[in-house]
């Protein structure tokens, strides 16, 4: 493939990003920019800021009624989506296990799962109609680990994957591709912020180890991964997880 053809291999496409105001959903909103993309991305917070050039609109995802919102600001701020990736997530570190209340569960569901169940349930739809559409699913390579501190964090990015696969047998037959990224140790602000909670929990050494390639990822790294899952060049790859975490966490 042509060069200039890569640079702007989603021309025409239509995405939405969900957190897209830093970090990881930041940096996929900018690559999708220079791709040639019309995106829309979001944030809880009516005065985040994200990459210019993008449209905006504040949402929280965590509920149905945001869900719908946030349908419908797509429908009519970008007439469709051709390409949705669901990057909102996170939850704090606790203790261990037996320390994370109940609410903390229901939230890292909320985030962490059921908000990508809930988006997709409105917009895929639409995409089937069209007979094309690509989704990405982004969960954690941490779920090949789990512990206590973030048990509900990994055991919601679990079903994220779970599902992910799933969705995607379902939807293949309309053109439609679904695909998860993993990433490991990023250097993002919020990941930076529950490192440093998990240090004070005294919680273990994993939040200074290194990764086998010697150094943290960077958000780019991942957003160029869901640039290749979305693109032309992923056209035969759907139900896969792509991990990208410098070696981090083996598999086998």
């Amino acid at each position: 493939m042509e060069t200039e053809a890569i640079t702007r291999e989603l021309a025409g496409k239509r995405a939405l990003v969900t957190g897209g105001s830093r970090g990881i959903g930041a940096a996929v909103v900018r690559r999708f920019l220079d791709a040639g993309a019309e995106v829309l991305t979001t944030a809880r917070s009516a005065t985040a800021t994200v990459p210019e050039g993008a449209a905006f609109v504040e949402a929280d995802v965590r509920t149905r009624a945001g869900a719908e919102a946030l349908a419908a600001a797509a429908q009519e701020r970008l007439g469709g989506v051709d390409v949705l990736v669901h990057n909102a997530g996170g939850a704090q570190p606790f203790k261990n296990a037996s320390a994370i209340p109940d609410e903390e569960w229901q939230e890292a569901l909320e985030l962490n799962y059921l908000a990508s169940v809930r988006l997709d349930s409105l917009l895929v739809p639409g995409m089937r109609e069209r007979r094309s559409g690509t989704i990405v699913h982004v969960s954690s390579a941490a779920v090949l680990t789990p512990f206590g501190p973030f048990l509900h964090y990994t055991a919601a990015k679990a079903a994220l994957e779970n599902y992910s696969r799933g969705l995607a047998a379902e939807l293949a037959p309309f053109g439609i591709r679904v695909n998860t990224v993993s990433p490991g140790r990023v250097a993002t602000p919020g990941g930076e912020a529950t490192r440093e909670q998990w240090a004070r929990l005294d919680a273990g050494t994993g939040a200074t180890a290194t990764t086998p390639l010697g150094r943290d990822g960077e958000p780019d790294d991942i957003a160029q991964a869901v640039l290749f899952l979305v693109s032309g060049r992923a056209s035969w790859l759907t139900g896969s997880n792509l991990f990208v975490d410098g070696g981090e966490f083996p598999r086998g």
